[in-house]
């Protein structure tokens, strides 16, 4: 019998965080990317900015709030730029962004450390681990990549890292962390390789392989774990939950909504990957935009949302059936629309690889050591 989780009803109407579009045009042409607008060079107005600053004052006065600037590439919007639309927001605010690090120079670190802020790389591990990562002409990206990162490093600036695992089994896990203990970053996430967006390849794989691929991850991590290990940290903490007996008491109260906001100002709530696409049944997935409506306003009508309501109705589904629902708390709306074509259906790839998977490779782990200890 599946336990009855009681965590997670909902939606909030407080985010933890928002997504910033500044331009959808990004300078590489990554063979996984999700995106569909990356060519065209469609820039944030600063009005839009401005609204989303106002609407989120209130959220920042209450604790640590994010601003998380994606794109894209972020970078292609300019300094210049991407100054105007920090400028709205006030001081309690974080700004995080994400990159590719290509067009990392000199002039970046010192805006960067100027205006505090979070950088995050996307890389994929060594050289051989990039062949997605390519330029419009289909020229490798690593040695900007590199280069870009370089820089971080010689002005002393910490950065996190993001990488994309296309084919995840063992051998390939060790040679993966041993790569980004040299790197130097502070934080590790891995994505396993998803289908959405416009990248319609698909990710099933081996769950055995998959299993294993995660187990050896933990056992790289153990031996070293210098880097804070995103998946990993996460899967033990909710073991120790679970061995405490307070594992209902992990997931937050309510789903955050992530408001993504996309470079015209229409906000598309849960998934970022759903901004820029459009259903015959659905619409364009977005819920208002703030040059109209008030982002408070927005995310208080959330479930008004005809794919939330039915994405609401597969989050009860997998609560109800799923033994893994403590753990991530349903499949993503990206996931599921992208694989099935809809919301209330229940198991993706994407959570057999990186949610059901990840949690049975941290366990095969821990038993495996359990068994060489004895």
């Amino acid at each position: 019998m599946a336990v009855a989780w009681s965590g997670m009803r909902g939606i909030s109407a407080e985010p933890g965080y928002v997504v910033m579009q500044p331009t959808t045009l990004c300078n590489l042409a990554c063979g996984y990317c999700y995106l569909p607008l990356r060519r065209e060079n469609l820039r944030m107005p600063v009005a839009v900015a401005e609204a989303v600053a106002e609407g989120v004052a209130g959220f920042a006065r209450t604790g640590r709030f994010s601003v998380v600037w994606h794109g894209g590439e972020p970078l292609a919007a300019g300094r210049a730029h991407l100054a105007a639309l920090f400028a709205p927001f006030g001081a309690g605010v974080e700004h995080h962004v994400q990159t590719n690090a290509t067009l990392i120079d000199d002039e970046w670190c010192a805006f960067f450390t100027e205006h505090d802020v979070r950088v995050s790389v996307s890389v994929d591990g060594p050289r051989g681990r990039n062949g997605d990562r390519v330029d419009r002409a289909g020229k490798p990206a690593y040695d900007l990549i590199v280069r870009g990162i370089e820089r971080l490093r010689a002005h002393g600036i910490p950065f996190s890292t993001l990488c994309v695992v296309g084919d995840p089994r063992p051998g390939v896990a060790t040679e993966l962390y041993d790569y980004f203990l040299t790197l130097g970053c502070e934080v590790l996430g891995i994505n396993v390789e998803e289908q959405e967006g416009v990248n319609t390849r698909l990710n099933s794989h081996d769950p055995a392989a998959v299993s294993a691929f995660w187990a050896e991850l933990v056992t790289a991590w153990r031996r070293n774990p210098r880097i804070h290990l995103r998946e990993v940290e996460w899967s033990l903490r909710y073991a120790a939950a679970v061995l405490d007996g307070n594992a209902d008491d992990l997931l937050p109260r309510r789903l955050d909504p992530i408001p993504t906001v996309a470079h015209d100002g229409s906000v598309v709530l849960l998934s970022p990957e759903l901004a820029g696409f459009h259903d015959p049944r659905y619409g364009d997935f977005s819920s208002g935009n703030v040059l109209t409506t008030p982002l408070p306003e927005i995310l208080a009508g959330a479930q008004d949302t005809l794919w939330i309501r039915e994405f609401m109705a597969g989050i009860e589904a997998c609560r109800g059936s799923c033994p893994y629902f403590g753990f991530c708390g349903g499949a993503h709306a990206a996931n599921r629309y992208f694989e099935h074509g809809r919301f209330d259906v229940t198991e993706t790839n994407h959570c057999r690889n990186s949610k059901i998977r990840l949690l049975e490779g941290v366990l095969d782990h821990a038993r495996d050591h359990e068994a060489t200890a004895v």
